[in-house]
């Protein structure tokens, strides 16, 4: 693939790593993260599209497009050898809620990076071992780790990652108990923070009381943290 240098490569670098680190955005996340229009953010993303560094995925009638990095995005970026983000349409709505808080809590906590559960997962193995996951319970029906959405990486040594969770619609009761329980023995982060949207907010309350999991799990709604995603883009 040829990579377009009209705008320079190097212009692209900043959007590309925030990109990888989160594995999905769409446009209204970064007008809200440059505070910019959204044609603004719009256009640097298509312009990303147009070099080759960027893809547009629309898998949902009426919800914004999605965009990724493609491998040669990743290359520019120095994370060669990294295989692109997957959108589907089961998928496209979690991911565009997951950009949104992101976003959200990037302008919460600037000092913090915030990455995505791909980027977590590409860092664990290459350590070789879990960083911000959790442990699930050997006989576990849902496998023996568990990744959270997001995670709040602390600006300076000393301090633990807080995991995040985005929830749309409340998993099943039971497997939601085992991850809050999971959590509150994780000893990789120093908290975590479930954002839910209306529907999730009393399962996942429920979840945590059940796993006596208060004093590791706060629990906030998606507009509490204005995260709520936009309409179509």
């Amino acid at each position: 693939m040829t990579i377009d240098a009209s705008p320079t490569s190097s212009g692209h670098t900043e959007l590309i790593l925030w990109m990888t680190r989160l594995g999905a955005v769409t446009a209204q996340a970064l007008a809200t993260r440059e505070q910019c229009t959204v044609a603004s953010a719009r256009g640097r993303l298509q312009a990303a599209v147009r070099a080759g560094l960027a893809a547009r995925i629309r898998p949902l009638h009426g919800a914004p497009s999605l965009f990724t990095t493609t491998r040669a995005g990743m290359s520019l970026a120095g994370l060669p050898g990294r295989d692109p983000t997957r959108v589907s349409a089961a998928s496209a709505r979690h991911q565009i809620a997951c950009a949104h808080a992101a976003v959200a809590l990037e302008r919460r906590y600037p000092h913090h990076l915030v990455c995505g559960e791909r980027e977590l997962q590409r860092d664990e193995c290459t350590l070789g071992g879990p960083l911000a996951s959790a442990r699930m319970n050997r006989r576990s029906r849902w496998g023996d780790s568990h990744r959270p959405d997001l995670v709040i990486w602390p600006a300076a040594a000393g301090g633990g990652p807080v995991a995040v969770e985005v929830e749309l619609t409340p998993k099943a009761p039971a497997r939601l108990v085992e991850i809050c329980r999971a959590w509150a023995r994780c000893r990789q982060v120093s908290g975590v923070l479930y954002v839910a949207a209306p529907p999730a907010m009393a399962p996942v309350a429920r979840a945590i009381r059940a796993a006596a999991a208060e004093n590791r799990i706060a629990l906030l709604a998606l507009d509490a943290l204005g995260a709520s995603t936009p309409g179509a883009g």
